[in-house]
């Protein structure tokens, strides 16, 4: 990657000759700053580019999100897929990105090869759990076919609306945003999820690799003003607090039995959470958020209590829920405060949103729709 112009270092700018020479403008700036630097609040060159107000609520309104692209639709986290969600029309394009060997962020959910949508090099269905996406380099990866889910299997049955389709590779970050951006003309957000567990360290790329990563690629497409990096794993957003100070995080949770990054009740600190500790925050995740310094709370809606989202606005969080997948329960959550929605379905979300009189995202079909 091409290097910024280095900024003078502090030990250059504290030399009295090289303080003589700058104008009045230029001392002004400097003595600010220094105390930016005497504060710990310096940010390098590249992270200038990330301003605050990428998801100031009165720009967005209520968003409705495509999981994964439109999971329910067509295959999850491929280029059909956010074809699709773009021709239906979401605020926000939800997608998930690991890691290959060769340091390429790529979308995929899981961080091995999933046999009950995977078809390797062969054409054949993979018998068992697949390599780890972080043991492939790109080249390996997109040999395999994500474009069908297994005959039988959990994701056919889950979703029997989705379509069989035939080379269907694994796309990059870059890739799906270009998409975005050539299709919408620069318009829809993306909501990126970095995949990494404290629990799965062999198929898990380092949170510092994967946060720089999905950064350098939000900047490179230049959608920093549309774009938030979310996380289970929430020390990969402290790692975006450092890189990038204006770009939003979304701190996702769960409290349940195949996923709970919270450990609310048990001893110790829960490695999910970047030293902080839940129990310090009894009965109000919210705070929590804000403590980590989340922009946004993004909880399993399931887990929601009496008074959570009204709790999280007074601290000026916003709350989008995941995944919603029932006509009722989205109507529900809309009225009772959410701020998004994540669901499977977008087109099941825009009639209920149409029906609820609010705006509808823009939709962009392509040639075929």
């Amino acid at each position: 990657m091409t290097q910024p112009d280095r900024p003078e270092s502090p030990h250059e700018l504290a030399n009295p000759r090289a303080l003589g020479r700058l104008s009045a403008n230029s001392l002004g700036a400097l003595l600010a700053t220094l105390l930016l630097l005497g504060a710990g609040l310096y940010v390098s060159f590249d992270a200038r580019s990330f301003t605050p107000t990428a998801l100031a609520g009165d720009k967005i309104g209520f968003e409705l999100l495509g999981h994964r692209g439109t999971c329910g639709l067509m295959p999850e986290n491929t280029l059909p897929a956010f074809e699709k969600a773009l021709a239906i029309g979401v605020t926000t394009l939800e997608l998930d990105v690991n890691m290959t060997a060769d340091g390429v962020p790529v979308v995929i959910h899981d961080r091995r090869l999933p046999p009950d949508h995977a078809r390797g090099p062969d054409g054949q269905w993979l018998t068992g759990e697949g390599p780890p996406i972080l043991s492939l380099t790109l080249a390996q990866l997109q040999r395999y076919d994500l474009g069908c889910a297994k005959p039988g299997g959990k994701t056919a049955k889950h979703f029997p609306d989705q379509p069989c389709l035939d080379h269907v590779p694994v796309p990059t970050l870059a890739a799906v945003l270009a998409l975005g951006e050539a299709r919408s003309g620069g318009h829809v957000r993306y909501s990126i999820e970095t995949k990494l567990a404290p629990d799965d360290p062999e198929a898990s790329a380092p949170p510092r690799v994967i946060a720089t990563a999905v950064v350098d690629a939000i900047r490179k497409a230049g959608v920093q003003d549309r774009a938030n990096i979310q996380s289970f794993d929430w020390r990969s957003l402290a790692v975006v607090h450092e890189l990038a100070p204006g770009l939003p995080t979304v701190h996702l949770t769960a409290e349940r039995s195949w996923l709970d990054n919270l450990q609310r009740g048990r001893p110790g600190l829960s490695a999910w959470l970047a030293g902080l500790d839940a129990d310090d925050y009894p009965g109000k995740v919210p705070a929590l958020v804000k403590a980590a310094g989340g922009a946004v709370w993004s909880p399993y809606y399931r887990d929601l209590r009496e008074g959570d989202i009204a709790t999280a606005h007074d601290l000026g969080l916003r709350v989008v829920v995941w995944t919603v997948d029932d006509p009722v329960d989205m109507g529900r959550l809309i009225d009772d405060g959410a701020d998004g929605i994540v669901t499977d379905y977008p087109d099941r979300l825009r009639k209920v949103m149409a029906d609820k009189g609010l705006p509808l995202p823009a939709a962009y079909p392509g040639s075929s729709d």
